[in-house]
């Protein structure tokens, strides 16, 4: 009975220091864990808010800008660029044809202006007051740096949005092809040039050659005299 009780303790001590060394261990992975650190975020994932902003695109020439006429504001219908856009900034190239109006509304009389810096009305292009939209409601333009702003008159306060003119290249087009003439011509200048060296050094080695047949025909004469 005695050694009965003896294995029974020395069981008991064993499986106590086994529970005891699996906790242990248990216990330092788990501060591992806690030691290491926290994942950061991952910049890549956050949206890009300049990619979210698509007002401010340049409009494709021969585009018709088109709204609906709210007193509150106009809301940009098309092109994609400015839809559901309260007064969009219309940004268009230079020199470039465009039309803009608007065919629906509220009801409320309404009409369209293209103004410059001092709100007054560029080269006639205006419509006149209706409750409804449609062709007449429409104008057909020529982006100039001189066109500021689109406006509605009767509601000058609310239906105001800005023009952006942006030069369309044209003009850095033609400065490269006068750049590129002034280069060709210089190079024909200096091919002129260098032809007529090349000519006057001829005509000196010519000249050369004849002074030395003089020269040898005047030693001959000389030899034959003697």
């Amino acid at each position: 009975m005695g050694d009965n009780d003896h294995t029974t303790r020395r069981s008991v001590l064993k499986l106590t220091g086994a529970v005891g060394a699996t906790a242990f261990i248990a216990g330092c992975n788990g501060e591992e864990e806690d030691d290491d650190p926290a994942e950061e975020p991952d910049d890549e994932d956050e949206p890009d808010d300049d990619e979210d902003v698509e007002n401010g695109e340049v409009i494709e020439p021969g585009t018709t800008i088109e709204f609906d006429a709210q007193t509150a504001g106009w809301i940009g219908i098309e092109p994609e660029e400015i839809a559901d856009e309260e007064n969009p900034t219309l940004v268009l190239e230079e020199g470039e044809e465009y039309e803009i109006g608007w065919e629906e509304g509220d009801g409320s009389a309404h009409n369209i202006e293209l103004v410059d810096e001092d709100d007054e009305i560029v080269d006639d292009y205006e419509t006149d007051e209706e409750s409804e939209g449609g062709e007449d409601q429409f104008i057909e333009f020529e982006a100039t740096d001189e066109i500021a702003e689109y406006v509605c008159r009767p509601h000058e306060t609310t239906m105001r949005g800005e023009i952006e003119i942006e030069a369309n290249g044209n003009d850095e087009d033609d400065e490269e092809e006068v750049d590129d003439d002034e280069d060709d011509e210089e190079v024909d200048d200096e091919e002129e040039d260098d032809e007529e060296v090349d000519d006057e050094e001829v005509d000196d080695e010519e000249e050369d050659d004849d002074e030395m047949d003089d020269d040898e025909e005047e030693a001959d004469d000389d030899n034959e005299d003697d």
